[in-house]
């Protein structure tokens, strides 16, 4: 299999990662999602390239074909928050997303402390995050609060 890369993404690529972020939010009602729909923007690749312009917004790669992205957000000094991240679909239980998270690790040594949230009703993306060292740190009845420590 391809070596999975990291760059940052680039307007010219809205509109593909609005395409794949539509259908990797999309799966969530595999996972005790209400239906289709996603966060804010997930489908909009006007959302998407104004995301480019505030925040580091990153593609994934295998070879040159997308097949994900996310969104990190600096919050301090040597914090950071991961504001999105997903893979397409058809990459799915593959060890991709992993790997994915792995990369944005790596592209941020100093980080210290990194932060993310999700909805309580999906238990695949609680795993997840919980299987890559995050702990839950807090609770509403819209979002489950993620933070893992380094160092």
């Amino acid at each position: 299999m391809e070596k999975m890369t990291l760059r940052l993404a680039n307007p010219k690529d809205a509109s593909a990662l609005a395409e794949l972020s539509k259908r990797a939010f999309h799966t969530d009602i595999i996972c005790g999602g209400q239906g289709e729909g996603g966060p804010p923007g997930y489908d909009s690749p006007v959302w998407q390239a104004r995301m480019m312009k505030r925040s580091k917004y990153y593609k994934f790669l295998l070879g040159e074909r997308i097949i994900g992205g996310a969104i990190v957000i600096q919050k301090g000094i040597d914090q950071y928050c991961i504001g999105r991240i997903f893979i397409d679909p058809d990459q799915h239980r593959k060890g991709l997303g992993v790997e994915a998270m792995n990369l944005l690790f790596a592209q941020y040594p100093q980080a210290k402390k990194w932060t993310l949230e999700t909805p309580p009703w999906n238990e695949r993306t609680k795993a997840f995050y919980l299987k890559l060292g995050f702990t839950i740190v807090g609770e509403t009845k819209e979002d489950i609060f993620f933070e893992k420590i380094n160092g």
